[in-house]
């Protein structure tokens, strides 16, 4: 069973949506729970600041990668690659290139991997 490495980013509308519901969270901190409710509100703020910044470092913060996520391959689906011709491999990278699923780094390394192994 092959592992796979993958990381995930949010999508920067769904961390930027979150980030200004955030920040209407650390108004209602400030102007409603703080005077009302005293340690509680200070509370919910500071908890709603921390949730706003780390929604907007998601969206806009350039050293974000994600969280990493391990996949197991169980469908065998790395061995039917190494079966497959060096065509069919670099037709099936090309298609992945095409449809934007990996960046031009990933093509490029990949591509020279393809053609080392001819």
């Amino acid at each position: 069973m092959a592992r796979k490495r993958v990381t995930y980013r949010p999508s920067k509308t769904g961390a930027a949506f979150g980030g200004v519901v955030g920040c209407i969270f650390v108004a209602i901190g400030v102007f409603v729970a703080v005077p009302a409710f005293g340690p509680f509100g200070i509370l919910w703020t500071l908890i709603a600041v921390g949730i706003t910044a780390m929604n907007f470092y998601q969206a806009f913060g350039k050293g974000y990668v994600g969280p990493e996520i391990h996949i197991e391959d169980e469908t065998g689906e790395n061995s039917a690659q190494s079966e497959a011709g060096p065509e069919e491999r670099l037709r099936r990278l090309q298609a992945l290139y095409d449809q934007r699923l990996i960046t031009a780094e990933e093509y490029e390394q990949k591509r020279r991997e393809i053609l080392r192994e001819l």
